[in-house]
């Protein structure tokens, strides 16, 4: 009989009626009118929202590029993600090393054979750009700055940073070091996301050793008041390099620009960046993870009814007064039949905006769902079949 009923089936999709949630009508929303992306005077660039992900403005974010100290992101994220896992400890003492100590270019001045805390070395490297400190973190937590580049490349592989690779934790230059303005967004993003409270490191305006204050030189941290991270880059062969990180109200965004002429110049083409995308777009938190936006129906099963929600919260980045045009649709399987295990894609979430697909993502089952028994299962394949039959004949 179950195989009669499925012939009469359609695979029609069912729109979701989203309970309790923010769904935009298309009606009295403002003409959508956004200007191109201001001139941005660099080699490449790329500005994304934090919570979306969404690219707002790019120019060559997968052109290979030379990152210099922007490296000490990544180098940052490994040294943190360690402390996390247990392997080292913020109070831990360094003995600084003959190498981190003649380590050139910037640094925080600590000396040979000398004892320095994790903590102290993190505010060098971070506040400071010390390649003194990254080397001397890099051989603490690895035993080596080479085996320590191994790490930075297998937690760039994990995070889905598939154009970097990195030799050194310093971003002295090599051939064989290198990555994408794409790729340090995505670096920065985990960072912020991951690692919020070490976050704040990255705003810190100057920093004391051994008598010695330095000053971070990150100048938007001074310029902007929304501006609370992220690092400086500069090689002759690289350019003057600025990853940025700023939030006004409850918009993040992160720009990453590579290859500016001086420092004043990354300085003002970041500003610029971070100006055009508060200033033209928004970013709408629409529903949180495991949410139910829909109760749809499951047959043969313990329950009739089946929730039905996202794996992930979903954030949205739009043209600014542009929220009253989203279009929210959905799609979901024609018949759901027990066990149904949590997770379990059933149907798929689409949301459009002048007539573009913005995003698509699974429907997923918030509950597992047993089978019926066998009396609950006969029955509901005696009501399935009548109810196609009844659709059949038009009564």
């Amino acid at each position: 009989m179950t195989k009669i009923f499925a012939l009469f089936l359609t695979l029609l999709a069912s729109t979701i009626s989203f309970a309790n949630s923010p769904v935009p009508s298309p009606s009295d929303a403002l003409p959508h009118v956004i200007p191109s992306a201001p001139n941005i005077q660099a080699k490449a660039y790329v500005l994304i929202d934090y919570d979306s992900g969404k690219t707002i403005a790019s120019l060559n974010p997968q052109n290979r590029i030379e990152p210099a100290s922007l490296t000490k992101i990544m180098t940052g994220y490994v040294v943190i993600s360690e402390l996390k896992n247990g392997t080292i400890q913020l109070n831990d003492e360094v003995t600084i090393s003959t190498k981190a100590w003649q380590m050139p270019g910037s640094r925080m001045f600590i000396e040979v054979g000398k004892k320095v805390t994790v903590q102290d070395l993190i505010k060098g490297m971070v506040i400071q750009s010390g390649n003194d400190a990254s080397v001397a973190l890099a051989e603490h937590v690895a035993g080596s700055e080479e085996v320590f580049a191994e790490l930075m490349n297998r937690y760039a592989q994990s995070l889905g940073m598939n154009d970097t690779h990195f030799v050194n934790a310093t971003g002295l230059p090599h051939p064989d070091h290198y990555t994408t303005a794409a790729d340090l967004a995505i670096l920065t993003q985990a960072l912020i996301n991951n690692y919020p409270e070490e976050y704040q490191w990255y705003s810190k305006k100057k920093f004391t050793y051994n008598g010695i204050t330095q000053y971070n030189r990150n100048k938007l941290l001074w310029q902007d008041p929304s501006v609370d991270g992220l690092k400086t880059g500069h090689t002759e062969s690289a350019g003057f390099c600025l990853v940025t990180s700023a939030k006004r109200e409850e918009m993040r965004l992160i720009s990453v620009l590579l290859g500016a002429e001086d420092a004043k110049q990354r300085v003002q083409e970041s500003q610029k960046l971070l100006n055009y995308g508060f200033r033209f777009f928004e970013t709408h938190k629409l529903y949180d993870q495991g949410q139910r936006l829909n109760e749809t129906r499951i047959w043969e099963g313990k329950q009739d009814m089946l929730g039905l929600g996202l794996t992930d919260t979903l954030y949205i980045t739009i043209p600014r007064g542009q929220y009253k045009n989203l279009v929210i649709e959905s799609s979901i399987d024609p018949q759901i039949t027990a066990p149904v295990q949590k997770g379990q894609q059933l149907g798929k979430l689409f949301i459009s905006f002048n007539n573009e697909t913005l995003v698509e993502k699974p429907l997923v089952a918030l509950t597992d769902v047993e089978q019926g028994s066998f009396f609950k299962k006969l029955f509901d394949q005696i009501k399935q079949l009548l109810n196609s039959l009844f659709g059949f004949l038009g009564l």
